[in-house]
């Protein structure tokens, strides 16, 4: 269990940010049990399942064994309402999500997220001969949760909002100490800042409803179509809408989880790309046999080119099988129970890891080489490929992701080639993985 308070967290967090995430599982895994070991992490008793059948498990018994839980530092940068409220709260909202991004839903904004990248490459790519892909991929996934979510296009707005929420990840899985200047301190105050943000654009929006409600004409029709628009017109069982605060909440959540996570897959298949020239030509032939087919005119993508991108989502998804965005999450026991012969009481956390499976040699054969063809046909095995989670809490965003993925490497592989200026660069962990200089590379347009 390590130190007392402490344990293994800095273990657990440096391996991270040296950039070897799987090395803390992997060294324990060889030590006790290539199933479950215990250590204590972020303050918390905690049992890490490793391996498919693990995962099977944590995601086949949400609810009945285990409930999702998450570190206090989190807990304190999100004071929710639905914390004081019960834990229907959270289900109810597990139900209306899935209504605002599933496919249905979402296909209205692919000409959307089309026309955000056209702008985003002609004001951050072109014309440069060197940028820095990170940065670059952090804008364009905010810039596109910004407009879907919020209606937001002013690029000085989104640049406003932009700011704090850097501070907010880094905040997020970080030793809780609320001392001026360190980074969880910075968190809570980028988290205040933002809600009061929201507030003002919810309470405008409001008002805005109102008098289209009142007018029946369709001015600012457009504008209702955003997933706050959504989130304040639906209704539950009852009838009842959601609080403001309540609205502001899932907003914050949607804006984290649908920015920072994509960024860091999209910087990753730029770096991969930069090093498979055979690859990067077989997605390149794809894509521009999908722009031919659209003809000369400027038209956007739509839905029916994003599903013929097939390759293309192969290779994102080979990549996030490499460099996962997530690197896992926690669960906590509701009552004692038995897994693979030891018994977990109830309290403890649980933690499972997506570096387990994905980088697993009985999972994934010759685990360490770049091979998209294992996602064609039947893909791979159930529960091995796991960087969307499974279960009834599986990642809501994830067709979302694969919108605004597939949209970014169309636009990218069609203006440019590129290499990569430091071909050694480090990946760190923290708690994102992220090259240590922002990935700078070297474009060469068409």
């Amino acid at each position: 269990m390590g130190l007392p308070y402490i344990g293994e967290s800095l273990e657990f967090l440096n391996s991270g940010r040296k950039g070897f995430p799987e090395k803390f599982i992997y060294d324990r895994m060889a030590k006790y049990s290539s199933q479950v070991f215990k250590t204590s992490i972020l303050g918390e008793p905690t049992v890490v399942v490793c391996g498919a059948a693990a995962n099977k498990f944590l995601f086949s018994n949400e609810n009945k064994l285990v409930q999702a839980w998450w570190p206090d530092s989190v807990n304190k940068i999100f004071p929710s309402s639905t914390q004081t409220s019960s834990k229907e709260e959270a289900k109810k909202m597990r139900k209306l999500l899935p209504n605002f991004l599933k496919p249905e839903a979402l296909m209205r904004y692919v000409g959307m997220m089309d026309s955000i990248a056209q702008k985003h490459f002609e004001s951050g790519w072109e014309g440069k001969q060197q940028v820095t892909v990170f940065a670059l991929a952090k804008r364009f996934t905010f810039s596109v949760a910004c407009k879907v979510f919020l209606s937001i296009e002013d690029s000085q707005h989104v640049a406003k909002l932009a700011v704090p929420f850097d501070a907010l990840a880094s905040g997020i899985i970080s030793v809780p100490i609320d001392l001026p200047g360190t980074p969880f301190n910075r968190a809570i105050k980028a988290s205040k800042f933002i809600r009061k943000e929201l507030m003002a654009i919810i309470k405008q929006r409001k008002t805005e409803l109102a008098a289209a409600a009142a007018s029946s004409t369709t001015t600012a029709h457009h504008r209702h179509q955003d997933i706050l628009s959504h989130m304040l017109l639906a209704t539950d069982e009852n009838g009842q809408h959601m609080s403001e605060l309540d609205v502001a909440d899932k907003i914050l959540g949607l804006l984290i989880g649908g920015h920072d996570t994509a960024s860091a897959a999209i910087t990753f298949i730029v770096k991969f790309l930069a090093g498979l020239p055979h690859i990067y030509n077989q997605v390149l032939n794809e894509q521009m046999e999908i722009a031919k087919r659209k003809g000369e005119g400027e038209q956007l993508l739509n839905w029916e080119d994003i599903q013929k991108m097939k390759y293309s989502w192969n290779v994102a998804c080979e990549v996030m099988r490499l460099a996962p965005p997530l690197q896992g999450s926690f669960r906590e026991a509701l009552n004692d129970f038995v897994f693979s012969g030891f018994t977990i009481p109830k309290g403890w956390k649980l933690y499972w890891s997506v570096n387990s499976t994905h980088r697993n040699p009985e999972c994934f054969v010759e685990p360490e080489k770049f091979d998209p063809t294992r996602f064609q046909g039947r893909g791979p095995a159930p529960y091995t490929y796991v960087p969307f989670g499974g279960g009834p809490r599986m990642c809501p965003g994830k067709e979302y992701a694969r919108l605004e993925i597939l949209v970014f490497i169309h636009n990218i592989v069609r203006r440019f080639s590129w290499l990569q200026i430091l071909p050694h660069e480090k990946i760190i962990v923290d708690p994102l993985p992220m090259p240590a200089h922002g990935l700078p590379v070297r474009l060469f347009p068409h």
